[in-house]
């Protein structure tokens, strides 16, 4: 059987039972029926990064909307355990790669904080675009859940301050002092938290604040990875511990 085109749906305008009727409007509908020539009765996939997808037949299609009715529905329960990295703000032309990958790899958040050796300033939320890369990477991968994301300003006097959300925090840290490998393991029990520093590492004032705060530092390895290499790492060993755990 051919995949299905898939296309994101707000979930504040996901129906309550097969049967009801949506509205798809904006890029989403354009996409639908001037890229990919959608017609009226083709069945096709909606999600809401929410945990929720279904199947749909397309009602009535326009240049900029599109009438579907769902017919088949499904939830999927978000995990109890997930990945959570927070990364050092920087002008990288690679973060499309980034936001791209986090969801392909089942990140559960990505965090952008503002460090001492960040290249430029971070915004004070997260941009839009960041999101429709989610969204475009979910309809390629399959993804019924989108990642969280955030930003957070004040340097680790912002960063400490979220360990409380989580079981695990660690600190990828590219010293001498940081000798355990962050393994699967580690990352498979409960909600984790791990930080990555910007291009230029880590100051190391913040590192030891990070340390004092109870973020435990763990090694990735001999090489100096780059920014996102560091990052698909960290994901790489998580889905892997999801998988062998289940």
């Amino acid at each position: 059987m051919a995949r299905l085109n898939t296309f994101f749906l707000s979930p504040d305008q996901w129906p309550a039972v097969a049967g009801d009727v949506v509205v798809l409007s904006g890029p989403e509908a354009r996409h639908m029926g001037t890229i990919l020539r959608t017609e009226r009765s083709q069945t096709v996939r909606l999600f809401d990064g929410h945990g929720r997808d279904g199947l749909f037949t397309v009602r009535d299609i326009a240049k900029n909307r599109a009438e579907l009715e769902a017919l088949e529905l499904a939830e999927h329960p978000a995990s109890a355990t997930g990945l959570t990295l927070a990364i050092g703000w920087g002008k990288s032309k690679r973060r499309d790669y980034l936001l791209e990958k986090t969801v392909e790899l089942q990140g559960a958040g990505l965090i952008f904080w503002q460090a001492a050796r960040s290249q430029g300033s971070l915004p004070d939320d997260p941009k839009e675009t960041w999101t429709e890369k989610f969204v475009q990477a979910a309809k390629q991968c399959g993804a019924v859940w989108l990642p969280e994301l955030d930003t957070v300003s004040g340097g680790v006097d912002g960063l400490i301050p979220l360990a409380g959300r989580f079981d695990h925090c660690y600190l990828a840290w590219e010293a001498e002092e940081a000798v355990t490998p962050l393994s699967p393991v580690m990352l498979s029990k409960g909600r984790t938290l791990v930080v990555i520093g910007p291009e230029g590492g880590f100051d190391p004032d913040e590192a030891d604040r990070l340390v004092r705060a109870g973020f435990g530092p763990v090694t990735l390895g001999p090489s100096i990875l780059r920014w996102e290499t560091a990052a698909v790492y960290c994901l790489s060993l998580a889905m892997f511990g999801a998988q062998d755990r289940s």
